[in-house]
């Protein structure tokens, strides 16, 4: 007899779900077009980490080279976007790589994988709604209006509660309640502004480049690991990777594609080439029109900051003068918009995934409950609007924030590894996406992720490992014994 852990779910079982009637009290209701779901994908993955993380990681490991990095991340998200695509479009079902791994690779990596992204979407929207309220207040501080401290930050920070950080996850899953197509045009308009503010700052940016900032353009590396040349490129793009995250959020809206056969690939492979191309341009003007090292010791909005400083003269007193210093303000909305979109796709993404765990008994059936109005998954939106919202007012984003990205890194190896198993087992399967080039993607989508992994501080692996042995004691407490599979009903 086979061993229940592994025991996978029949691809015949998945495409009978996939084709509920939209009637049905139990399912989800389709509204998402190619073009949503590409600025669903772009919502997701353009934040503040493009504004705020660039100048850091040029200024302390890759010096100009950053654009080298923002291509090594790229390319991991692309051969790994590639394989999302063919699951996407071949099981075009609610749960990402959950879902996938539950047809390939069995129950208990099924359970491991949706564990782990807990990590990229429900941590994940809590660390950026800490980091929301932060440029609120700068917002704030622009307009003359000062928020007291002990409001803007939880008691871990020297605050009493992070009240902005709630209001922003409140206000975010009450819009995913009240329906994903509402959800999708708000996300849109979003997408609008942050897109347009980064294409302003490219475009403005490109006619004060000083190509000698480009010189060097790989730094010798100081004799630390990580600090500038080679290694301190590959290090520079496992934390730019941060920038990346998001776009296989759009998988785990399958079920609320039109054509999830067709417009998946479209919106996640779109999303992912989009972003790609505007990161590379955005650090190409960053790092030419002030050298890399005036970005150290920079944090959060300064180091775009500084790059608009420098986009001007200088004047007669030895300051600088911008010639558009109402830039530095457009960037603040535009990361304000740009983490709302995030946090909107982060909750989105984690209520989909629990959605089809909960469908498979691994959780509890309130988590796949639909509301009869809205469609939409309400009691698990407003189950998490408590648990992140909660999160997100008291524990200070350091604590989580390294975890989103060697999760989302592991949930993509899977994937790949899911697209290998899946094409040897059964390579006769409908594709309506096949991953090019095969074995060759997949494989280098898992060498090229487990390389960034390998370069990430000890301590975040650390980290890793301990959240992933809770997630398997509560498999072994709870989900094996409630497993609809497991138990013969599925």
């Amino acid at each position: 007899m086979a061993n229940p852990l592994f025991r996978r779910k029949p691809l015949a079982g998945l495409m009978a779900e996939a084709a509920d009637p939209l009637d049905d009290a139990h399912s989800l209701k389709r509204t998402l077009g190619p073009w949503s779901l590409i600025a669903l994908g772009i919502g997701a993955i353009i934040g503040a980490g493009l504004f705020s993380i660039t100048g850091g990681a040029a200024a302390t490991n890759a010096g100009p080279a950053i654009t080298l990095s923002f291509v090594v991340a790229g390319l991991g998200c692309a051969f790994a976007g590639l394989c999302y695509a063919e699951f996407a479009s071949m099981i075009p079902i609610a749960g990402s790589a959950y879902t996938y791994s539950y047809t390939t690779m069995g129950e208990f990596i099924a359970w491991i994988i949706g564990w782990d992204l807990v990590l990229e979407y429900a941590v994940g929207a809590a660390t950026v709604g800490i980091s929301w309220s932060r440029y609120f207040g700068i917002f704030m501080e622009g307009l003359g209006v000062n928020l007291p401290d002990s409001l803007m930050a939880g008691p871990w920070d020297g605050g009493i509660i992070n009240l902005p950080a709630v209001f922003i996850i409140i206000l975010m899953s009450l819009l995913l309640i009240r329906g994903t197509s509402g959800s999708a045009k708000v996300n849109a308009f979003i997408v609008a502004l942050k897109v347009t503010v980064v294409l302003i700052f490219i475009i403005l940016g490109w006619g004060y480049i000083n190509n000698d900032n480009y010189t060097p353009y790989i730094p010798d590396n100081t004799g630390t690991f990580g600090e500038f040349g080679f290694s301190g490129i590959i290090r520079a793009a496992a934390i730019v990777f941060f920038a990346y995250i998001g776009f296989d959020a759009v998988s785990t809206a399958a079920q609320e594609a039109k054509n999830p056969k067709k417009n998946m690939p479209i919106g996640i492979l779109g999303s992912l080439a989009i972003c790609t191309v505007l990161y590379i341009l955005f650090a190409h003007v960053m790092t030419g029109v002030t050298n890399y090292t005036t970005f150290q010791g920079k944090d959060g909005i300064a180091p775009v900051a500084v790059a608009i400083e420098h986009m001007g003269d200088v004047g007669a007193n030895g300051e600088l003068q911008p010639d558009y210093p109402w830039l530095n303000r457009a960037i603040i909305i535009a990361i304000l918009a740009g983490y709302s979109s995030v946090i909107l796709v982060m909750l989105l993404g984690q209520s989909r995934v629990f959605f089809s765990m909960s469908r498979d008994g691994l959780l509890p059936k309130v988590f796949s409950e639909v509301h009869p109005k809205f469609r939409t998954p309400a009691k698990s939106n407003i189950l998490f609007l408590l648990f992140v919202s909660l999160f997100a007012a008291l524990i200070p984003a350091r604590v989580v924030g390294e975890l989103t990205s060697i999760g989302t890194l592991f949930a993509f190896i899977l994937v790949c590894v899911g697209v290998l198993v899946m094409r040897i087992k059964m390579p006769d399967a409908p594709r309506a996406f096949k991953t090019p080039f095969f074995p060759i993607t997949p494989i280098l989508g898992i060498i090229t992720c487990l390389f960034m992994m390998v370069f990430l501080p000890g301590d975040t692996w650390l980290r890793l490992i301990i959240w992933m042995a809770i997630g398997i004691v509560i498999y072994f407490m709870y989900s094996r014994h409630h497993s609809k599979l497991n138990s013969g009903n599925k």
